[in-house]
């Protein structure tokens, strides 16, 4: 995921290379969270279950093998997508890179675990923008 350029100072000058050995050097390029292969194509429903092309068998979002999907009940919700791996925070702190703070993950699992601090973040940016409303707007409009 791009880096905010207001947040940019917080990382460290070789961001790139300790991203890059997260990725695929530690996780051997594979997500840490479902085992997803970096900039592979591959088949998924959607709801978290995908086709490791490696062991062809299809497995959950957490990684395990699941059973045989038949597609006859899933006929129009076969996707693909080509993974990304990127290196993420697990407590959302940009200036925390400790080893053990950082995990390789696929878009997917980057999102899910971000989700939470998105969902606080949209309530802090909505909270300033009522207050600007209010200070010079007088009470806040949603037109």
């Amino acid at each position: 995921m791009p880096i905010r350029p207001e947040l940019r100072w917080l990382y460290p000058i070789d961001w790139t290379e300790l991203s890059r050995v997260i990725r695929f050097e530690r996780a051997k390029g594979r997500c840490e969270t479902c085992g997803r292969p970096h900039g592979r194509l591959i088949s998924h429903l959607g709801d978290g279950r995908w086709f490791d092309p490696d062991t062809e068998c299809w497995r959950d979002g957490q990684g395990r093998s699941v059973a045989f999907v038949d597609f006859s009940d899933y006929r129009g919700r076969l996707r693909q997508t080509r993974v990304v791996l990127a290196t993420a925070h697990l407590d959302h702190n940009p200036s925390n890179n400790r080893a053990k703070n950082l995990r390789a993950l696929c878009q997917r699992c980057h999102l899910l675990h971000d989700r939470p601090e998105h969902r606080r973040r949209i309530r802090m940016t909505l909270r300033r923008r009522r207050a600007l409303g209010d200070l010079f707007d007088g009470p806040y409009r949603l037109s």
